[in-house]
């Protein structure tokens, strides 16, 4: 049991750290901190109580023929991929997918550009999550140098006129772009390159993002002066703490989708 005599703390905040999760927060770090522990238990419990949400969004979803796309944009190492782990770890895989498509082949560099994120659309009952999108040719390729200035010029041109096709379809479009500080996107490159389990997300592009910090904040700036719109407006969640970002993207799936909060799952 933890003993509470250096910091005062309620009872309800002594039965928290009390329980198993609460000391498996305390001991799983050092130094000793259960300021920390305890607000990892208050996030377990947040956490818990959207995926029920989620589970009861996406039985509406099925039972009413919903079509949902969820996009994920942002810095390399910002937490996209941790956050789409939460959203779907409890939902039914069955009727959702997971999209993070590979580079384009040769045929489809042939193809229009939206044509492969076309094929990935939802049917109906299904929630589609990419992480990254059609928006690469917004940012990552323009900085890297994988498209030419007319491809960019064409994308940007389209992008609005395809989500209103998409949204006039009757899908549902969530967009989400993670944000982070320079600082602490070297501090997570450090612990990705220092982690033999995480040492295989280091890609080249990753490599140079630092370097090139400055023209990802001026491409990303364009994007969302052109594509920030009123009918597929853009979420910018701030993602330094991993954990309140992951809490803060849930909450706004759930507020972004009209879904009945009486469907009995």
């Amino acid at each position: 049991m933890i003993n509470m005599e250096e910091k005062e703390f309620t009872e309800e905040e002594i039965i928290k750290l009390n329980s198993k999760k609460g000391l498996m927060a305390v001991l799983s770090k050092e130094p000793f901190n259960p300021e920390r522990a305890l607000r990892y238990v208050r996030y377990e419990e947040r956490l818990q109580e959207l995926q029920v949400e989620l589970i009861r969004m996406q039985t509406w979803a099925i039972n009413n023929n919903e079509r949902i796309i969820i996009l994920f944009e942002g810095r390399d190492a910002a937490g996209k991929g941790g956050a789409i782990r939460r959203i779907t770890e409890r939902i039914n895989p069955r009727h959702m997918r997971i999209v993070a498509l590979p580079k384009p082949s040769e045929e489809q560099q042939t193809q229009w550009y939206f044509q492969r994120y076309v094929e990935q659309l939802p049917k109906a009952g299904e929630i589609v999550l990419f992480d990254r999108s059609w928006y690469n040719r917004a940012v990552v390729e323009p900085v890297n140098g994988f498209c030419s200035d007319e491809e960019y010029r064409v994308f940007m041109k389209q992008v609005n006129g395809f989500e209103k096709m998409i949204l006039q379809s009757g899908i549902r479009l969530v967009k989400i772009y993670m944000s982070i500080s320079k600082k602490e996107q070297a501090k997570r490159f450090d612990d990705i390159r220092n982690s033999p389990l995480k040492q295989w997300k280091m890609t080249p592009v990753d490599e140079q993002a630092q370097v090139l910090w400055d023209d990802y904040t001026f491409y990303k700036k364009k994007m969302f002066k052109k594509t920030n719109t009123e009918l597929s407006p853009w979420k910018i969640i701030k993602a330094n703490r991993k954990t309140e970002a992951r809490i803060a993207c849930l909450e706004h799936v759930l507020n972004s989708v009209p879904y009945d909060k009486n469907t009995v799952v």
